[in-house]
C-alpha cells in the first residue's frame, strides 16, 4: 500500500484540524471525527489504516471505542492522553490501543509514532498475504507492537529495537512461541536452562528485566502477565 488513511477522534475541532493538517503534509488521508460513535461509523465507512483517538470525548469515550473496534479491526491505535487520564490510558493499552502521545504534544513526536506503528502494521499485513515463509520469516513471531525473531535473535517493541541478554531472549522466545499457554517458572527454568529446576528465583528475575525492557508500564504490562500462584504468560493481542 502506498497510500494510508488516518482517522482522527478528537472532540476539540482546533486540535483534529491541526493534526490533520500535519498528516496531510505527510500525505495521508484523513477522516475525522468528534466522538468514539462517529469514529466507529467512520471505519465501517472508509478503509481505515490507523486511528488517533482522544479518551475523553462525548456520546462515546475514546476507550469505549477502542474495546468496540478491537471486537472486527487490529489496524494500529494511538490514543491522545491528557496526564490526568493516567488511569484510563493504561486501561486503553491493556483493551488493545497500541501507542499513546501525551497532551499538548509536539507534532513531530506524533507523527514519528504514526509513522512506527504503520511500518509495523505493514509488515503484519505482508506476513499474513504471504504464502511463502523464507528462512528470515518463518522464525519470526508478532504480538502486537512486540516481534522477535529467532534466526536473526532481534527484538523490538513498536518497531524501536530491544537489548535482550541470551537468556531473557530465550525466556521471550518460549512463551511468544506459545502465546496463552502459562508456564511455572519450574517449566522456565528447565526448558531454558535445560536442567532440573532446583532454585527458581533466577526466573522471577529475569521476567522482571525483561517487563522493564518490552513494557511501556511494567506494573501495568499489556504483554508478559503474571497468573498468580501459576506462572507467567503471553496473550495473544
Amino acid at each position: 500500500m502506498n497510500s494510508y488513511s488516518i482517522l482522527v477522534v478528537e472532540d476539540e475541532k482546533e486540535i483534529a484540524d491541526a493534526i490533520e493538517i500535519y498528516l496531510l503534509n505527510q500525505g495521508y488521508e484523513v477522516h475525522k471525527a468528534y466522538n468514539g460513535l462517529e469514529g466507529l461509523k467512520a471505519i465501517e465507512e472508509n478503509e481505515i489504516h490507523l486511528a488517533i483517538v482522544d479518551i475523553m470525548m462525548p456520546v462515546m469515550d475514546g476507550v469505549t471505542m477502542i474495546m468496540k473496534l478491537r471486537e472486527k479491526h487490529d489496524f494500529p491505535v494511538i490514543i491522545l492522553s491528557a496526564k490526568s487520564e493516567e488511569v484510563d490510558k493504561i486501561m486503553g493499552l491493556n483493551i488493545g490501543a497500541d501507542d499513546f502521545v501525551n497532551k499538548p504534544f509536539k507534532p513531530l513526536e506524533l507523527l514519528a509514532r504514526v509513522n512506527s506503528q504503520l511500518r509495523r502494521y505493514t509488515k503484519y499485513l505482508n506476513l499474513v498475504d504471504s504464502n511463502e515463509e523464507d528462512e528470515m520469516t518463518e522464525g519470526l513471531y508478532v504480538i502486537g507492537g512486540l516481534e522477535l525473531n529467532e534466526n536473526t535473535k532481534i527484538v523490538s517493541i513498536d518497531g524501536n529495537p530491544v537489548k535482550l541478554t541470551p537468556i531473557e531472549f530465550k525466556i521471550l522466545n518460549l512463551l511468544m512461541k506459545n502465546p496463552g499457554r502459562v508456564f511455572s517458572s519450574e517449566e522456565i527454568y528447565e526448558k531454558v536452562w535445560n536442567e532440573s529446576a532446583i532454585n527458581t528465583d533466577t526466573v522471577m528475575v529475569h521476567i522482571r528485566n525483561i517487563r522493564e525492557k518490552i513494557e511501556l508500564d511494567s506494573k501495568n504490562p499489556k504483554y508478559l502477565k503474571v497468573v498468580w500462584g501459576v506462572g507467567y504468560k503471553i496473550d495473544k493481542i
